[in-house]
């Protein structure tokens, strides 16, 4: 197992590696800079502000610079926000988004898994029947739609729930529930046909036979084993919930990391773009190494190496 960790480790700082490289280059690639959009910049002003930020300096150079900053978790001071670093920004918007997101895949786990597992019981019947339409209609519902629908008819037609901003719990009512119901409808799919493939087993079959309550062999045999591949899509989904609800964090004005992550790219931001994206691309290659581990611990048969 501890040598399983240390590879896979190994295998997470080259990845990361090969993101922050690609996305220097390709960044740099583009046509234009960060101050161009300056109102009434002189061509000395421009050559003192990139003389400030090292942007006069050759490519590769810049490269090295940065990447020797990074190595110590110093990303540079923002471009655009001036008096303000790139870890600030981080550490500021970060935690939003780790609320909003967190209790979304905390929801969607909790509804999903258990309605797979009834629309797998009641297979052909009504009750899976209305699951599988409302699991397909969340697959297919963009999450934009689902918040106009929310902010419409909770926030505007009922006036029961605030429509921006962070500042109580019902605030959080609205953002959460949308971000949750595209991964809920997934959660309940996967573990529908997971559940299925599992009750059909012969083991399962041979508990049935041996007259085990099926309460027992629902949860101590089938549940265990169908919850592997929910297990496999909660590190992605977890990383991609905290750090990619852009939309949702849009919508009901929301002050998190994706907002910013897009206000940067907009406005050429290379020293926001740049954290930000080393940020996201490590948060999503741990949360799979944690999954590997996990996956161990949910299921003993499986082999490490």
């Amino acid at each position: 197992m501890f040598k399983y960790i240390l590879k896979r480790l190994g295998m997470a700082v080259l990845t990361i590696w090969l993101v922050a490289t690609l996305t220097f280059f390709l960044m740099n690639m583009v046509p234009g800079g960060p101050f161009l959009s300056e109102k009434a910049v002189s061509p000395k002003a421009l050559q003192a502000l990139e003389e400030k930020y090292g942007l006069d300096k050759p490519l590769l150079q810049q490269y090295a610079t940065y990447m020797k900053g990074a190595v110590q978790l110093d990303f540079g001071d923002s471009l655009k926000q001036r008096g303000r670093t790139v870890i600030s920004i981080i550490s500021t918007k970060f935690p939003v988004s780790a609320r909003i997101g967190g209790l979304s895949v905390l929801l969607a786990f909790c509804v999903g898994v258990p309605l797979g597992c009834i629309s797998a019981l009641n297979r052909g019947k009504a009750a899976d029947n209305i699951i599988i339409v409302i699991a397909t209609c969340g697959i297919a519902v963009p999450s934009f739609v689902i918040c106009t629908l929310l902010m419409y008819t909770f926030g505007v037609k009922l006036g029961w729930l605030p429509t921006l901003g962070l500042k109580t719990w019902k605030n959080y009512i609205m953002p959460v529930t949308a971000l949750a119901f595209y991964p809920t409808a997934y959660i309940t799919r996967l573990m529908r046909s997971s559940m299925l493939d599992v009750l059909g087993q012969d083991y399962m079959r041979t508990a049935r036979a041996k007259g085990v309550n099926q309460f027992v062999s629902l949860f101590k045999h089938a549940l265990r084993n169908a919850i592997l591949p929910v297990v496999t899509y909660l590190g992605p989904l977890l990383a991609y919930t905290v750090t990619g609800s852009f939309i949702v964090e849009k919508i009901f004005v929301i002050p998190g990391l994706g907002g910013e992550f897009i206000s940067s790219i907009t406005n050429r931001d290379y020293t926001v773009i740049m954290g930000t994206t080393i940020f996201l691309a490590t948060l999503v290659i741990l949360m799979n190494v944690v999954v590997d581990i996990v996956y161990k611990l949910v299921d003993p048969r499986i082999k490490l190496k």
